[in-house]
This record gives structure tokens, C-alpha cells and sequence, in this order.
């Protein structure tokens, strides 16, 4: 049997939501939405008859986006603010990441250089003893 055709309304980027359905979401009328597709900070994607479909993502981003012209910022600095902070957010999920591998990369290090013989863990080109911790302020 074929999968759950449902299952696509799971996925937050399956444009499921008419253009009328997005701005009752969200408290808005469709001309903001049209304003976000026209200044190119969503780009929404069109039915068969042209018509505009919006996902649940993109709906954060819009509401995201509202929040910052409520707070006083026009669309384009509010579209840069977002942008800028999915980039910070995406650059300390990588920082993250590699202090992860760091630790790891350091614990085996470790148990390698606890495995030598004493005479040889001071030969490796390691001081001895166990590394420091790659930890900071971020």
C-alpha cells in the first residue's frame, strides 16, 4: 500500500496553507504576505493556478518577521535581523558541533597516550598528561 498522503502536512516546509488561511494564522492581512513574496523576503510557493501556498516554516518566518515591523523595523531590516539570526544561530549550533569533536577527539587522546609506556609519552611530540579542555566564553 502507498504511503499516508497526511503525512506531508507533518512537514513544516509542505506548503499546505493558502494565502487566506496564512494571514488568519497569523493576524495579518494578505497584502503583508504579498509584501514579504514582492520584497523577496519569502518566497512562497505558487498552486498550479498560481496561487500562493505557504508552509508552517514559513510562517515563523513571517510571524518572526512581524514582530520586528511591530517593534518599529522596516521590512527590509527586519528580513536583514532575521537573516542575521539564523546565521548566529547556525554558526554556535556549529561551534557546538565542533567543540563535541574536540572533547571527543581529546578523550581519545588521552586514553591513546595513557596506553604508552612511560618512557615513550614524553617522545610522542605531547607534553604528558592530559590536554587541556578547549572551553570558552561561547
Amino acid at each position: 500500500m502507498g504511503e499516508d498522503p497526511l503525512r506531508r502536512l507533518d512537514d513544516p516546509q509542505y506548503p499546505s496553507l493558502t494565502m487566506s488561511q496564512a494571514a488568519e494564522l497569523l493576524s495579518v492581512q494578505p497584502a503583508f504576505l504579498r509584501s514579504l513574496d514582492s520584497s523577496g523576503v519569502l518566497h512562497p510557493q505558487r498552486s498550479p493556478g498560481g496561487h500562493r501556498r505557504y508552509s508552517r516554516e514559513q510562517l515563523t518566518l513571517a510571524a518572526r518577521i512581524r514582530e520586528l515591523i511591530d517593534d518599529g523595523h522596516p521590512l527590509a531590516s527586519a528580513g536583514a535581523i532575521v537573516q542575521l539570526q539564523d546565521q548566529l544561530a547556525d554558526a554556535q549550533a556549529d561551534l557546538a558541533d565542533a567543540r563535541a569533536d574536540s572533547d571527543r577527539l581529546r578523550t581519545s587522546l588521552d586514553r591513546l597516550r595513557s596506553d604508552l609506556p612511560p618512557s615513550v609519552q614524553g617522545r610522542v611530540g605531547f607534553p604528558a598528561g592530559p590536554m587541556p579542555s578547549a572551553g570558552g566564553p561561547f
